[in-house]
């Protein structure tokens, strides 16, 4: 790619190095969009949904074999949350009806700003759209909502996220024809 980076799809060894890069980046980035209440309640709500990994729909970055970011695309209908998220749905979307997922987009700290988000989403778009989905549609932090703009996505709604202690997190639902 000519930016010392290469990018991959993620396999289960990935696992324990995503998960910290997740924490890292939540708790680096979130900062000047939530209280630090709504920051340490985002992990209960964000983080790995493993069956992306699973359905060969999730992507690492690297650069000298360190883990600098990761996200991927599903086929289900989750729209966002790790495993130990509430309300996941594992159903299989209809690409001719049913937008496509954009999920657990992260970059590590010491290196936004470097293109590496917009390449993990180029990527999903691409396999999404290959699939047949026409749209893509993706649950979006405050602090990615500037990225996803770029790219050409559009705000649905804003919506809040409820956590177990109370704290509401905000989000953006927000979509794009493919193609």
């Amino acid at each position: 790619m000519g930016t010392g980076w290469t990018m991959r799809q993620a396999d289960a060894g990935d696992i324990s190095a995503i998960r910290l890069l997740m924490d890292r980046a939540i708790g680096a980035l979130m900062n000047d969009f939530l209280s630090p209440e709504q920051v340490a309640a985002s992990r209960e709500v964000m983080g790995l949904d493993t069956q992306l990994i699973e359905d060969g729909t999730y992507f690492a970055v690297v650069e000298a074999e360190r883990l600098i970011g990761c996200g991927g695309w599903s086929r289900r209908a989750t729209l966002f949350g790790g495993d130990h998220s509430a309300g996941r749905d594992a159903a299989l979307l209809d690409p001719s009806r049913d937008p496509a997922r954009v999920r657990a987009m992260y970059t590590d700290p010491d290196h936004v700003r470097r293109g590496i988000g917009r390449a993990i989403l180029v990527a999903c778009e691409a396999a999404a759209a290959a699939e047949g989905f026409r749209t893509a549609e993706l649950a979006a932090t405050l602090a990615g909502v500037p990225l996803y703009e770029a790219a050409g996505y559009r705000p649905i709604e804003p919506f809040e996220a409820d956590t177990s202690g109370g704290v509401r997190v905000p989000l953006v639902r927000m979509g794009k024809a493919l193609g």
